[in-house]
Order: C-alpha cells, then structure tokens, then sequence
C-alpha cells in the first residue's frame, strides 16, 4: 500500500487506502499465494527437548490445505459463523493454521497467552463465549481446572494428541477434506478479539473485523523501511497471542508472501537471539525494547554472529538515544520506534530511510493515520501544547467496539477522536512525544498490564484485606509491577508471605503480570470517594 516518496510529506500526499467491500484475512495471507508452489511461508525452529524435527518448513500451499482441513473439521463439530474460537498455543505452526482457519470459516479468533493462569483464561474464555479452543498439553491441563464452568465451550482440540475430553487436532485434521471455501466476509466483519488491559474492571475484548490487517500495513511497511524487499524474512520473539506479534509480524508479512520465523523461547536468551537471526537469515524483526536491552549486554554480537538484518522495528516502550546508537553500531541499521495500541495500533512511527529520528519521540503520524493532540473534549490543541493522543475516526486499523461492552465504547471516544488514554505531545515537525498514561496501565518488559486484574487475583488470597499495584521505574523493563497489600487481621507481614503472594498472582494469571515488589503497608492513599490515589503510592518513599 505505501509508495515512497521523496520525502515523508511526499509519502504521505501519495497515500490511498484500498480496502474493498469484501476481504477475508485468511485467504488473503495464505491462498494467494498457494499457487506458487514452492513460496516459503514458515519456518519452525522447535524449542530444545520438543518432539519433532529440529526445523520444519511450509509453503503457502502447504498451510492453505491444512487450514482447509482444519476449517472442514471445526464446521464438522458444529463451529460456525460468528463462533469464536480460542487459541492458546506458542509460537508453532498449528497456531497458524488455527488462526487461517478461523478466519476462512468467517469465526473470530480470540488469541491467548500460553502464561496465562486460569483465572485469567476462564474470564477470557467465558467473556467471549467461546464456542472452541485449540491448545496443546499444558494448556488443556488448566482448561481441565475450568471447563464446568465454561459451558458455551463445547470443543477443545489438543494438538499433542486425543487426551480425555479432548479430540486430536491433527487426527481430526486428517479425516478432513483438503478444499475449502472461505467465508464471503466483509471487510467489517468481525475477525478477532484481543483482550486489553485496564485499570478498573475486568480486562477488554477489543474486536477487530476482517479490515485491521489491512489498516497495519502502512504501520508495518514504513518503520521496516518500505517493506517487502527482496530476501526478506521476519522474526519476533513477541507471542503471536499478542497484537504486536500477530499483526505487526505475522499476518502482514503472509498479506506480502513474506517468509516468518517461528521459534518460541522458555525464556528469552539475548545470545540465543542473535545466533537465531545469523543461523536463519532474518533481514526483519519486530523487538520489543526489554529484548533490545537484553542484547545490548552480549558482547561484540556483529562479529561473533555475522547477522544481516535489514530492519528492526520496536514498540511499547519508548527507546533512548542510547538504545538508538547502539542499534546503529551493532546493526548497522537505526531501530525504528512506533507507537499504537490493541485498539488502533501502528498510527505514529519511524522510517530512519525517510526522515531525521529524534531521540525520545515516537515518529510521526503514519501515512493513511490522522493523528493529533487533543483535550478532553475532543478539541486539537496546538503544536507543544500537552494532550490526549488521539485517532480519528473512521480508520481501517480501529476496533470495532469493546465485545459486550458499548458504556466503554462510548467512553472511548471524544466525538471522532478516539482516545488513547496516553498523553502526550506533538511539535513543530509533527513529531509525537509520550508523556505518561492517563489510566495508570502498567508498561513492563512491552507487555501492558492491567492493575486491577491483578489486585483482583491478590485480594482472592486470604490474608489479603486491600491491595493496590502500580509500576514502578525499573532500567530494564521501563516499569515493574510493585503490589502494595493491607492484610486482614491474624496474619503476619513478611518475605515469606510475600513470596506466596508473588506465585498466587503468578500462577492464576501470568508469569509477566506478578508483582516483583510487594509491600506491606497499614492503610491505602484515599480520595474522598473511596479512589486509590496511585500517585501516591508511586511516589512513597519506603522507610
């Protein structure tokens, strides 16, 4: 979609969306192409110890017949249109054709985190009204600790084999025709729910119909520098449960035939990283900022690993100069930072082939994206004036509402702006700098977290009266989740309750929501109606 220019103001002057009346992401990502042969589609690098050859590849043909099979056999077992079918998988390939498939058979996707502890997965699960899941042994064994209490779930496909209440995927797959007919689905149609966090409440379902891939592409294609490019190939170790995984890498390289790199890691290895994109070629990678981080640490990597990357792309957490500077010396390529969220992603951004990249500023609005600072009414403010971050609307890459939720919706918006909940400001060059987040998610390691699930899982905890949990600056993860706790009488603070509070939270939503801090205090900051001041409990001071 993006035509370069001679400048970016030429760039965006040429900018046209095309999305036509009808599309279906599936088999735009994957039956185009399957025409071609041999067109290299994933490869599979498996985890050490996993069953299976070390690396397996497939082809676009090879993905379009299994997602046909798969489409066959979840119609077979009464999934139909407008069903949504939960995916709890890593990185792999049957997570993909999970995700084809749904889309072909005009079903929504609701993608979810393999950390996910089961109060988070039952809320998830239970919130959209799941009609399916795929998933794997471990996740089917904290399926097993909910399932009576999902009862629109009514399958449950388990890609390592047929276990109790659980079908083979693969072994339903192969009973299963190998020709299929995607969905007429309209470009509006529903296609995916990705569940953000908030601050009060429970997490949202952000629904996103079949035109958000199509709305990314600009926001994909100008921070990698005009991709594709011939030898092209992209790689994140961002989950594909996320939206920066899913859409930001996976579906938009598959819109351009572009090669993807899957490879999950049991825990991200900075060396490993850099010997993953040498040994496979990656010219492309999406790296959250933690991960950059981490890699700044491993020493003299460019020529112990020889890598050839082309572009990296990052997001979530804003990069300094620094970060920036070592990106030049190590890649020889300047780290193109973008900015958006689960419900309108990849609006602002970077395209250091383009334009000047001024440390500590997101970029400027991507072509196609209307982008402006504005108060609280809606109303634009003027240039280095301090504001909400705001979209206009209609925009192809915006949700389409909150999943069972219209007051939050509504709450969404100023009019046609929709309301980010970041704050911020642009200058005289239209570039966007972040200030800070009106709701008080918590940004740690590019994941964004939601304080009130977990005080909601803290205060299941019995010794637990109160509980209050906001982010804290950390070097490494730009915040970290600190939990401050009243506890009920009869029970005693301590670092050993504390610890058992940190697995409480850890095993019942995720490994990357927990609380790393906890501190035990007599009282929570109050305003006069009952609201947890969190400025205030950022800025204590413990004795």
């Amino acid at each position: 979609m993006l035509e370069r220019g001679t400048t970016y103001a030429d760039t965006r002057a040429r900018f046209r969306w095309r999305v036509p009346g009808r599309y279906n992401i599936g088999a735009d990502i994957c039956d185009k192409w399957a025409g071609e042969t041999d067109r290299l589609a994933l490869i599979y690098k498996r985890a050490p110890g996993e069953p299976g050859a070390e690396v397996e590849r497939y082809t676009f043909r090879e993905l379009s017949r299994l997602s046909n099979r798969l489409a066959n056999a979840l119609a077979a077992h009464g999934v139909a249109r407008g069903d949504r079918v939960g995916i709890l998988l890593p990185q792999a390939p049957e997570t993909a054709v999970s995700h084809i498939a749904t889309y072909k058979l005009g079903a929504i996707a609701v993608p979810l985190f393999t950390l996910f502890g089961t109060e988070a997965l039952e809320y998830r699960i239970s919130d959209s009204g799941a009609a399916a899941l795929i998933t794997d042994t471990a996740g089917l064994a904290k399926i097993a600790e909910i399932r009576e209490r999902l009862p629109a779930l009514k399958l449950v496909l388990c890609i390592d084999g047929p276990r109790e209440g659980a079908p083979g995927f693969h072994e339903v797959m192969a009973q299963a025709r190998d020709s299929f007919a995607p969905a007429d689905t309209l470009a509006e149609d529903p296609a995916l729910i990705i569940y953000t966090s908030g601050t009060t409440g429970p997490p949202k379902g952000a629904l996103h119909g079949h035109r958000v891939l199509l709305g990314h592409l600009p926001g994909v294609e100008f921070p990698h520098e005009f991709f594709p490019q011939a030898g092209d190939l992209f790689w994140t170790p961002a989950d594909w449960a996320w939206i920066g995984g899913l859409i930001d890498v996976l579906l938009p390289a598959w819109h351009h035939g572009v090669p993807v790199l899957a490879h999950r890691f049991a825990k991200f290895d900075p060396e490993d990283a850099f010997r993953l994109m040498a040994d496979f070629g990656v010219r492309n990678a999406f790296m959250p900022p933690t991960a950059l981080k981490m890699m700044r640490g491993v020493e003299n990597p460019r020529a112990r690993f020889g890598h050839d990357v082309r572009s990296i792309g990052s997001g979530g957490e804003t990069l300094g100069e620094g970060l920036l500077d070592w990106g030049r010396e190590t890649f020889g390529l300047t780290i193109n930072e973008f900015y958006g969220q689960t419900e309108c992603n990849l609006v602002v951004g970077n395209c250091a082939g383009l334009m000047a990249v001024k440390p500590g500023s997101m970029g400027r609005a991507i072509p196609g994206h209307e982008v402006a600072i504005v108060d609280d009414a809606g109303t634009p403010l003027p240039h280095g004036a301090h504001g909400n971050i705001a979209i206009a609307r209609p925009d192809p890459v915006m949700f389409l509402e909150y999943w069972n939720n219209p007051e939050a919706t509504e709450r969404k918006f100023a009019g046609d702006w929709l309301l980010t909940g970041d704050t911020g400001t642009r200058d005289e060059d239209g570039y966007f700098h972040f200030a800070g987040r009106e709701d008080d998610v918590i940004t740690s390691g590019g994941y964004r977290i939601g304080p009130g699930e977990v005080e909601d899982c803290l205060l299941k905890h019995p010794s637990v009266a109160m509980a209050a949990v906001v982010g804290v600056p950390d070097d490494l993860r730009t915040e970290r989740v600190k939990a401050f706790v009243v506890l009920r009488p009869g029970h005693e603070a301590g670092d050993a309750l504390a610890r058992e509070l940190q697995t409480h939270v850890k095993s019942r939503l995720a490994a990357h929501e927990y609380p790393r801090e906890v501190a035990f205090i007599d009282a929570l900051p109050m305003t006069a109606t009952g609201k947890i001041i969190r400025r205030a409990l950022r800025e204590r001071k413990e004795p």
